[in-house]
């Protein structure tokens, strides 16, 4: 585990995030500001920082390009007070770790830290595409610690969203994503998936391709959406037969979560549509 650098002490966020990083046995130290980080970063290496809650994105990301001037491959959480699309932007580019705003969620910041701490191969696993706000790409490693990566990202990106819609589609988005990575790349790290996220007038879409061989939905007995109506439990024991861990439930809850879910006819690129307004009297699944 590399040692963790937490600037600023005094909000309450950055207190959980420390206490629950001391409790997992990680070297902590805490820096006044910024002009103190770069002072200790002359003095010893840190593998993770993680900004102070009271400052905006941008002003972390000018502080990470002079701390990455010292250490190359510092990796830098980052909570900021606020911040625009543009500036997500701005930090999928440059390489962020993770990316927060409030509402803060300390287990999962102190989560992603932990991971930060242990990982030496993240630098180039998420590769920005193609980026403005209304239509962002980027290819990514097939590792469980990118795809929390990127929900970071995607939550922020989506931050102006009403708090319901944004809940439905981040559910729906974790579930698709963590489905791509297993079932399509087996956790491969040298496998990679593409998402797309566009805003239109109207709608949210996610477009999301992994570089598996697909699937038939006739094939997904394993899988909770293929249960009978009689039945709701059969995939369970389909599941234990064939060996597999507890589970399933991935298609199902993203199905009910937005408005329309598209597979193409092989089944390893999906849609997923959430519509701001009144949908259409169709619904495709």
């Amino acid at each position: 585990m590399s040692r963790v650098l937490v600037i600023g002490s005094h909000a309450k966020v950055s207190r959980e995030v420390s206490s629950a990083l001391k409790a997992a046995g990680l070297p902590l130290e805490h820096a006044a500001g910024h002009v103190d980080t770069l002072q200790r970063l002359r003095k010893r290496s840190f593998g993770v920082v993680i900004t102070s809650p009271d400052s905006a994105l941008d002003e972390d990301l000018a502080l990470l390009e002079e701390m990455r001037a010292i250490r190359p491959g510092v990796k830098c959480i980052v909570l900021a007070s606020h911040g625009t699309p543009d500036d997500v932007i701005a930090a999928l580019r440059a390489r962020v770790f993770a990316c927060f705003t409030p509402p803060f969620d300390a287990y999962n910041i102190a989560n992603l830290a932990r991971r930060a701490a242990s990982d030496n191969q993240w630098r180039d696993d998420i590769h920005v595409l193609s980026a403005r706000p209304g239509w962002v790409s980027v290819r990514v490693n097939c590792r469980v610690v990118n795809a929390e990566r990127l929900m970071s990202f995607a939550k922020e990106l989506n931050a102006q969203l009403p708090e319901d819609i944004q809940l439905d589609l981040m559910l729906a988005l974790r579930e698709i994503l963590m489905n791509a990575m297993e079932h399509g790349a087996a956790f491969n790290p040298e496998q990679v998936v593409e998402l797309t996220c566009i805003r239109t007038v109207r709608s949210m879409v996610f477009y999301l391709r992994d570089p598996g061989s697909g699937f038939r939905r006739e094939s997904l007995s394993h899988a909770a959406i293929a249960n009978p109506n009689d039945d709701p439990t059969n995939h369970i024991l389909q599941r234990e037969q064939e060996g597999m861990r507890p589970g399933g439930y991935g298609l199902l809850v993203a199905a009910g979560t937005v408005d329309e879910l598209i597979y193409s006819e092989i089944g390893n690129e999906v849609v997923l549509i959430k519509y701001l307004d009144s949908p259409p009297h169709f619904k495709t699944t």
